[in-house]
């Protein structure tokens, strides 16, 4: 009898369908199967997720690809300490092969801790491993639907605050005036009120020793000059960063420190090598000018005993060297138990500078994140990266990306335009 009467119910609803597909345009029949199937996941479940391929290729830096068994796949950047890696990225891309990646933390632990003899503690193991651990990243967001910054713990802000480096370097030897003119092109190109020069000029007349670390006289006259006349022209109101790449000795870095202390500058970055924390600490102790560092630093390993001894005014670690998006959260968190502003060193594409913001954005301390003048001016830079929602930065705000991931890709046609030297390429 039921089974019956289950006969008779559906024979009635078929009957029913049929009627009003006579009054109904065929072009919607199924439409709301069609609905549910696209709306339902294709994929397997995360916790069965593995890696399946690992992509390398070196373009400016080091791009790394990871590829999965679902179709999902990550992409990170390492910059600087990655010439001549390439066997290093294929071995640590061996030790990813079949496994999960959103195991972030326990990935990047057991590669660390399997370098331990092997050059771990920081350089070409560590910047190597920030794209791994990048892609990780970026691959987890894309697999969970989220942006990264949403994984990292949420974010405090959506636009992230950059200085522009006026890439003065590359001028032989630029005077006052030319350092003036730069900041007023910039700030009226860009919009922006903060920038950065450097004042390490090997090519001044005044150097009297190629080899010696000491400024003489005249080249610390140089140097304020170039400064004061920056300070003339924006006003006080306008940050003014300056570096100093770690080329000089304590005298000079104090002299030069205490000289400019009447222009308020925003920082005085690397004014002696990154090797000494003594020596920035003793530095930071005698002098207003706040003293910054963190591009040539490792891990927060590294960071701990500048905070401990106080040598650090702002922490600048570069996101795709120290470690990656988890080391450097991990390094803001520590600055901020020392009060000290977290400002990231950043010299990658448009890539890197968006995984960089995703971690300016989860942080509170968060200060300031380096911007390329030439990132406005080098068509490359525009070519190798896919971006898809606007200006890059507008007004010295770089928008925090809202797409699963990074919210950056990797055109890898473009990339073979610009290969760097003869290293294996295999990304696709």
């Amino acid at each position: 009898m039921t089974m019956n009467n289950s006969r008779r119910a559906f024979f009635g609803k078929a009957a029913a369908v049929a009627a009003a597909a006579t009054v109904t345009p065929l072009a919607g029949f199924g439409s709301g199967l069609e609905a549910a199937v696209e709306n339902t996941s294709k994929l397997s479940a995360p916790s069965d997720l593995r890696i399946t391929e690992v992509q390398l290729g070196y373009v400016r830096g080091l791009y790394v690809k990871l590829v999965t068994n679902q179709g999902i796949y990550g992409v990170g950047e390492g910059v600087d300490a990655v010439g001549g890696t390439y066997y290093v990225a294929q071995n640590m891309g061996r030790r990813l092969m079949n496994q999960n990646p959103l195991n972030i933390h326990q990935i990047f632990e057991s590669i660390r801790r399997g370098g331990h003899f092997g050059g771990a503690q920081s350089g070409m193991y560590v910047a190597v491993l920030s794209a791994f651990e990048t892609a990780l990243w970026d691959l987890a967001g894309k697999t969970f639907g989220v942006p990264v910054y949403q994984l990292l713990g949420g974010k405090f802000r959506d636009k992230i605050r950059t200085y522009c480096d006026t890439a003065m370097y590359r001028s032989s030897f630029p005077t006052p005036q030319d350092f003036a003119d730069a900041t007023v092109k910039a700030r009226q190109d860009w919009n922006i009120e903060a920038v950065k020069f450097d004042i390490d000029y090997a090519s001044d007349p005044e150097k009297k020793d190629r080899w010696n670390w000491t400024a003489s006289p005249g080249e610390l006259e140089r140097m304020y000059n170039q400064l004061a006349a920056v300070r003339e022209v924006v006003g006080p109101n306008f940050d003014i960063c300056v570096d100093m790449h770690g080329r000089y000795d304590y005298v000079a870095a104090q002299a030069i420190a205490k000289k400019v202390e009447n222009l308020n500058l925003t920082w005085l970055e690397e004014p002696v090598p990154a090797e000494d924390p003594d020596a920035y600490a003793k530095l930071a102790r005698e002098t207003n000018t706040p003293i910054a560092g963190g591009e040539n630093n490792y891990l927060a390993h590294d960071f701990k005993q500048y905070l401990e001894k106080g040598g650090m005014d702002f922490v600048m670690p570069d996101l795709q060297k120290c470690g990656g998006l988890g080391e450097g959260q991990r390094i803001a968190n520590l600055a901020n138990l020392y009060y000290v502003p977290f400002s990231p060193h950043m010299v990658a594409t448009f890539l890197g500078a968006m995984a960089c913001a995703h971690v300016c954005a989860s942080v509170p301390n968060f200060h300031l994140m380096e911007w390329q003048s030439y990132f406005e001016t080098d068509e490359m830079f525009k070519e190798i990266c896919i971006y898809d929602e606007g200006d890059w930065v507008k007004d010295g705000y770089l928008t925090v990306s809202n797409k699963p991931g990074i919210g950056v890709d990797i055109n890898v046609e473009a990339c073979k335009k610009y290969l760097r030297g003869d290293q294996p390429f295999t990304l696709k």
